[in-house]
């Protein structure tokens, strides 16, 4: 008798949906489970629930200003729905290819959502603001058109921007000016600060009596270095009347 028994096993992290005869029979959750037959064709689909990831590339878009760039981004996902997810799509395909038809769905709806936001941006500050680029967070009116199909967005984040070479070499050109333009301000502040202390110690130096003994000391050495000099330092006092000689 036990010859005759069919065995089904439902992995955690997933739910079973057994079919007899082509037609829906049980929901089965994770465990083990043995059917008798009969003369009935017994068939088992596993649907995952746990958390998918989909990576979608190079796809096109205009900004604002009408220029034209690629991006990528990165979707997270989970079927959240079993019984609506199943008569979508066709569950009776080989397990690796089970969610192609839903992946292409989640690629069209969320490439929308991505242009749209994309498109109102100026391409000059599309780089400073991508992190606003839907937040991560899917838009509802996304999960309202995705829900019929028993599936759920965890986050939609964008991944990579590329610009055409000829605007990456413009904005290259402009950054390359906007920092040389930094580093002459930068200079042309080193220079006037140089000045500003270099006339504050001037006007300290002023009128000051030991800056001026030691500027005449200074004068004076490199004057003696030029030949032999007598200097006379002080007042001079004149001699006194000497008495004549008789």
């Amino acid at each position: 008798m036990f010859s005759f028994l069919k065995t089904f096993s439902v992995t955690p992290n997933h739910i079973g949906y057994l079919y007899k005869d082509n037609r829906f029979y049980k929901r089965l959750s994770p465990g083990l489970y043995r059917f008798f037959p009969g003369f009935s064709e017994l068939k088992l689909v596993l649907l995952p629930i746990s958390e998918r990831f989909l990576t979608v590339t190079n796809q096109e878009v205009l900004t604002k200003d009408n220029i034209a760039l690629r991006f990528s981004y990165f979707v997270r996902y989970a079927l959240t729905n079993s019984d609506r997810f199943i008569t979508k799509f066709d569950v009776f395909q080989a397990p690796y290819l089970l969610f192609v038809e839903a992946e292409q769905l989640i690629h069209h709806l969320s490439q929308v959502q991505f242009r749209e936001a994309i498109a109102q941006l100026d391409s000059e500050n599309l780089n400073e603001q991508r992190g606003q680029i839907l937040n991560g967070v899917p838009d509802d009116a996304l999960q309202e058109q995705l829900a019929p199909y028993g599936l759920t967005l965890l986050e939609l984040s964008l991944r990579d921007i590329t610009f055409p070479k000829a605007i990456q070499d413009l904005f290259s050109r402009r950054l390359e000016s906007k920092i040389r333009a930094q580093s002459d301000l930068e200079n042309a502040r080193t220079a006037v600060a140089a000045a500003r202390a270099l006339k504050n110690a001037s006007d300290l130096m002023k009128g000051d009596d030991n800056i001026r003994f030691l500027q005449l000391m200074e004068t004076l050495t490199k004057v003696a270095a030029t030949g032999k000099h007598t200097f006379v330092l002080g007042e001079l006092t004149p001699r006194a009347n000497l008495p004549t000689a008789p």
